[in-house]
């Protein structure tokens, strides 16, 4: 049975789908653009619960600041890492989004 917990997140995975190698796109933007306006954090809820092995580009959202979210670590270094192959430049810790930005 699916829920609507699990249709949402299927909305937002499908957003998440659309951005393109090169570009990034905010938890807020990525709500927005799925028809959640508001709903940043349900973003992050629809990345942390999706199945694994899903093919999903989740390297490609960061926070309204231009930043990877996740702490100091592996998964953090596994970002940016992802994202600099893709030709995505940092200035410190911050993407340049007015050169990276997605706008569907």
């Amino acid at each position: 049975m699916v829920s609507d917990k699990d249709t949402v997140y299927g909305i937002i995975r499908e957003t998440i789908r659309q951005i393109p190698r090169g570009k990034v796109s905010t938890y807020g933007e990525i709500a927005k653009f799925s028809g959640f306006i508001g709903r940043a954090r349900m973003v992050g809820y629809a990345l942390r619960n999706s199945p694994t092995g899903m093919k999903l580009p989740w390297h490609r959202v960061v926070n309204s600041q231009g930043k990877i979210s996740f702490r100091r670590s592996r998964h953090h270094a596994m970002q940016k890492t992802l994202l600099v192959k893709e030709g995505v430049t940092f200035k410190g810790e911050k993407i340049n989004l007015a050169k990276h930005r997605w706008r569907p």
